[in-house]
C-alpha cells in the first residue's frame, strides 16, 4: 500500500505557479463572462498557526479570525474577489445551480436575485439570509392561512437558502450556529407538511457521535420493504438538497433515501465530528445499522451514492461494508492527497475543509490530507461501481479516476462527458446524451432491483451526445494499465 500510495503521490504537478500569475488569471478571467471554475494559483505551502484569538501565518499581517488560515486565502483574497466580481457566485463550480434545482423553478427568482447580489466574497452569506428570512416568512404565512401545500414549498426552498448561507463559516460562531438551527426549523415544518414521510435522521457511529441527516419514504409509499440508497453530498453540498422538493428521481422509482452528512460535513462540523478517514471507514456501516431498524426498508437492497467529494467518501464508505448492493458516484474527487482542489483551485476549497477537519495549522494539514486515498481500500468493493465524471475536471485529474477503476475488482461503468468540468452536467455533451442524474438513478434502480451489469465499459459522450463504448479492460490497456 504505501509504495502504491508514493507513486500515485509523484504524479502531483509540481509546484511551479506563483503570485505573480494571479495577476495574469484575473486580467483573463474578466474577459470570460459566464467562466467558472477558475482556479487560484498556488503560492506555496506554509505553516499557518492559529492562536485562540488570532492566526498567524509566516510573517504575514492577518486580521482577527476564529477559523483556519491559509497563505493564498490572504495573498489572493484580493484575486479572489475580483474573479467573484468578473463571474459571479459560482466563479469556482455552479453551486446556485445545484442548489436552485432541487428547490423547482418556483425558487428561480430567488436564486436570481441572490446571484444578481454577490459581487464579492463577503455577500454570499448576506445574500442567502435575506431570501432565507423572505422565504420562512412566508412559509409561516401560509401555515397561519392553511395553505400548507406553499408552506411546505416556503420552508424547504428557506431551510435551503439558511443551508447555502453557512457555507463561507469556517468556525463554530454564534453566527453559524444561529443559521444552523433556523435550517433544521425549516426543515422540520417542512418535513411536518410534506407530501412522503420525512424524518430526522441521527445515525450513531462507535464513538457515540451521531452524524445527522433525512430519511424520505417514496412519495407514494403504502407499505412493505422498499429499497433504500445513502445519498452523501459533496464538500458544499447539504443534506437538505439531497431529495428534490418535488419530482425525486429516486422517490418516484420507489427507492427510499437517507441523506447522510458523513464527518466532518455541514451540520456534523457544527456539531465537532471532523473528516478522518477512520470516522469515513465506520461511516457505511453506521448507515446501514441505522437502516436496518427502520421496518420499511429491504437491507438487500441498499445502495450508496456520492457526488464531487462525496465520491470520496461514499467510496471508502462501500470499501468497508459489503453490504452495499451497489455504488454510484459523479463529479469526482479521486486524487490521491487532492493536491489538485487544495493547492490549485479556489483557495476557498482548502479554507472549507480545513474547518471540516478541525485542523487549523497548514501544514499540519497538508500532512493530513495525504491520508485521503482509495489506495488500499477500493480494492474491498465488489459491487457493481458506476463513475459519472466529466472530461475536462479541473478539481481531480481523471488520470487517478482511470486508475481506480482499474483498482475496482467488481463489475464497473465509466461515463466520461466531453468538454465537462468537475460539476458534470451544461455542456452539450450531457444535454444531449444521457442525462447524467437521470442515468444515475436507472443505473441505481436497475442494480437494486438485482439486474447485473452485463458489461465493465468506459463510455466516451461527445459534444453531439454520441456515446462511444469501450470494454474496460481494452481501454486501460490502450492507455497503459492494462
Amino acid at each position: 500500500m504505501g509504495s502504491e500510495t508514493n507513486n500515485l503521490n509523484s504524479q502531483e504537478p509540481s509546484e511551479r505557479r506563483n503570485f505573480l500569475k494571479s495577476a495574469t488569471l484575473i486580467a483573463s478571467a474578466a474577459g470570460a463572462a459566464g467562466a467558472s471554475g477558475v482556479a487560484l494559483a498556488d503560492a506555496g505551502e506554509t505553516n499557518a498557526k492559529r492562536t485562540l484569538a488570532k492566526p498567524h501565518v509566516d510573517h504575514l499581517p492577518v486580521p482577527e479570525h476564529d477559523g483556519p488560515m491559509t497563505r493564498r486565502w490572504i495573498e489572493q483574497r484580493w484575486v479572489l474577489d475580483n474573479v467573484i466580481r468578473a463571474n459571479g457566485i459560482d466563479w469556482d463550480q455552479p453551486r446556485s445551480l445545484l442548489y436552485n434545482a432541487p428547490c423547482g423553478p418556483e425558487s428561480n427568482g430567488d436564486f436570481a436575485t441572490i446571484r444578481a447580489r454577490v459581487t464579492k466574497y463577503a455577500d454570499i452569506t448576506p445574500a442567502f439570509e435575506a431570501q432565507a428570512k423572505r422565504r420562512e416568512a412566508l412559509g409561516k404565512e401560509s401555515e397561519q392561512e392553511g395553505d400548507l401545500v406553499s408552506a411546505r414549498q416556503h420552508y424547504y426552498i428557506a431551510a435551503v437558502h439558511w443551508a447555502a448561507s453557512q457555507w463561507t463559516f469556517d468556525s463554530n460562531s454564534d453566527h453559524n450556529l444561529r443559521n444552523n438551527q433556523r435550517k433544521r426549523d425549516c426543515f422540520l415544518k417542512y418535513a411536518q407538511f410534506s407530501d412522503h414521510k420525512v424524518l430526522a435522521a441521527w445515525v450513531p457511529l462507535p464513538s457515540g457521535q451521531k452524524l445527522a441527516g433525512w430519511f424520505h419514504l417514496p412519495t407514494h409509499y403504502s407499505g412493505g420493504k422498499v429499497p433504500c440508497i445513502v445519498a452523501i453530498p459533496g464538500m458544499d453540498g447539504f443534506k437538505e438538497t439531497g431529495v428534490s422538493l418535488y419530482g425525486d428521481r429516486y422517490l418516484e422509482r420507489g427507492i427510499a433515501v437517507l441523506v447522510l452528512e458523513g464527518p466532518g460535513q455541514y451540520e456534523n462540523a457544527v456539531q465537532g465530528i471532523h473528516v478522518s478517514m477512520k470516522a469515513w471507514m465506520q461511516t457505511g456501516t453506521a448507515a446501514l445499522d441505522w437502516l436496518s431498524q427502520q421496518p420499511e426498508i429491504d437491507m438487500e437492497r441498499v445502495g450508496i451514492t456520492g457526488s464531487s467529494f462525496g465520491s470520496f467518501f461514499a467510496t471508502i464508505a462501500a470499501a468497508h461494508e459489503p453490504r452495499f448492493k451497489a455504488v454510484a458516484v459523479g463529479s469526482t474527487c479521486l486524487e490521491p492527497g487532492c493536491h489538485t482542489i487544495f493547492q490549485e483551485a479556489s483557495p476557498t476549497f482548502k479554507m472549507r475543509f480545513m474547518y471540516m477537519s478541525g485542523i487549523h495549522d497548514e501544514r499540519e494539514f497538508d500532512h493530513f490530507r495525504q491520508t485521503l486515498t482509495w489506495v488500499g481500500h477500493a480494492d474491498k468493493i465488489k459491487a457493481p461501481y458506476l463513475c459519472v465524471a466529466g472530461g475536462s475536471d479541473e478539481l481531480s485529474p481523471m488520470i487517478y479516476t482511470e486508475r481506480l477503476m482499474k483498482t475496482l475488482s467488481g463489475p464497473k461503468q465509466l461515463l466520461v462527458y466531453q468538454d465537462s468540468r468537475h460539476s458534470v452536467g451544461n455542456v452539450p455533451s450531457a444535454n444531449l446524451g444521457p442525462n447524467p442524474g437521470v442515468y444515475t438513478a436507472e443505473w441505481m434502480s436497475s442494480r437494486l432491483s438485482g439486474k447485473p451489469l452485463a458489461k465493465s465499459e468506459r463510455w466516451f459522450i461527445d459534444a453531439n451526445g454520441r456515446v462511444e463504448k469501450t470494454e474496460m479492460s481494452d481501454y486501460l490497456k490502450s492507455q497503459g494499465m492494462g
